[in-house]
């Protein structure tokens, strides 16, 4: 095989892994997941409502889709008023996001009336998703 025909195959092959990976991680950008059976984080300092569920959301001044997260939670809690929205600025509280372990912007989570934490999200949530996950937490 001439060597100019294996720089194209390595690069065609590079490439095309490159997408693979890149097509992985824009897949779960976004989505909620359920919180798994980790102990609790220490939540009290979190200003989470007692009358109902919480959607906390860690932003800071420059995330660009800090913004559109804002837009959607908003929208979303405009339509079920007995949801609170809490927004926390990493840079101003990073012991919060250490103890939630929050490692990219922006980062979503759902805790129930009891302070549990039930979903996490990178990335921007549909407001669909935030929807479907939120009603069952106000029966």
């Amino acid at each position: 095989m001439s060597p100019v025909l294996l720089a194209v195959t390595a690069t065609i092959a590079a490439l095309g892994g490159a997408t693979v990976v890149g097509l992985l991680v824009n897949r779960r950008s976004g989505v909620l997941r359920e919180a798994g059976p980790a102990p609790e984080p220490r939540t009290a300092d979190l200003g989470l409502s007692d009358a109902g569920p919480t959607v906390v959301h860690f932003s800071a001044v420059w995330c660009g889709p800090c913004a559109s997260v804002r837009r959607v939670i908003e929208q979303v809690c405009e339509d079920l008023p007995a949801v609170a929205h809490v927004e926390i600025d990493i840079d101003a509280n990073p012991v919060a996001a250490k103890q939630l372990s929050v490692l990219s912007l922006p980062t979503t989570f759902i805790f129930d009336v009891d302070g549990r934490q039930r979903y996490r999200s990178a990335g921007v949530p549909k407001a669909a998703d935030l929807r479907t996950a939120l009603e069952p937490l106000l029966a």
